[in-house]
């Protein structure tokens, strides 16, 4: 999952000031983790610790609560109740990388991801982009070529996977739906020749550009399983040290 967070702090730069090239420093002045950040550090605990998505996120949510949380997560995520919001942003997708790594069947990882969408993203469309995150994690985790990646998330999820990253770049605009970022984030991904390559396509679609390279990010790191060096540590300084130990925990346990 540290792909995903890389891709959230190098995206974290352009999501107010988009781009439509991948020539960019990959972490400019300002880089920061945001929200997207945050919430896959707190799945990943409740997955670790065996913990309830909703008291996770609230207790993550409210330790960090300057990261950029939506206005409705904001509302949920200070109400005294726990009650879902019908969302079908894709906050739900941003945050569900752990579980494609963690889990070892289509099934477990479907069940999991909506499990982890569905206490503030229960909308459809909120599960249906987490599930798609989590399964292409968990396709390209466990050997699966990019054509059969794209034939079962078009397939399952009846998303338009036969548009190319050129074709997307020029009319793409900000969009916070899952339906408008997912299938962009995933062909990202598949056009893609390396980690960090993947990433470069995600930011330079020029939308929501940390949270397109985060779950970009999530999905390549499993299919090329290394994340380049320099990468790794640019982003670990960004981090405090309690995510840090949440990763390396994370990590020893499911990824190395």
């Amino acid at each position: 999952m540290l792909g995903a967070i890389a891709g959230d702090i190098i995206g974290s730069v352009y999501e107010a000031n988009p781009i439509k090239t991948t020539e960019f420093p990959l972490f400019g002045a300002g880089a920061t983790f945001t929200d997207d950040t945050v919430l896959t550090i707190a799945t990943a605990q409740a997955i670790l610790n065996e913990v309830g998505y909703a008291e996770i996120y609230k207790q993550f949510g409210r330790a960090y609560p300057y990261s950029g949380y939506g206005g409705s997560f904001i509302g949920w995520l200070f109400s005294e109740s726990s009650k879902p919001y019908n969302s079908w942003g894709n906050g739900s997708a941003m945050r569900v990388s752990p579980v494609g790594f963690a889990f070892d069947s289509e099934k477990e990882v479907l069940e999991e991801a909506a499990g982890s969408a569905e206490v503030t993203h229960n909308h459809p469309e909120g599960i249906k982009g987490a599930q798609a995150t989590a399964l292409a994690v968990f396709l390209a985790r466990t050997g699966n070529d990019r054509e059969s990646i794209k034939s079962e998330i078009a397939d399952r999820f009846k998303y338009d996977m036969d548009r190319t990253v050129d074709g997307i770049r020029p009319g793409y605009r900000f969009d916070v739906s899952c339906q408008g970022t997912v299938p962009e984030a995933i062909i990202c991904f598949l056009e893609s020749s390396s980690f960090e390559d993947a990433l470069r396509k995600a930011v330079s679609l020029g939308g929501d550009s940390d949270t397109l390279a985060c779950i970009t990010g999530g999905i390549a790191q499993a299919y090329y399983k290394k994340i380049p060096s320099e990468i790794v540590s640019q982003t670990k300084k960004r981090l405090p040290e309690e995510f840090i130990r949440i990763l390396d925990g994370f990590g020893d346990k499911y990824i190395s």
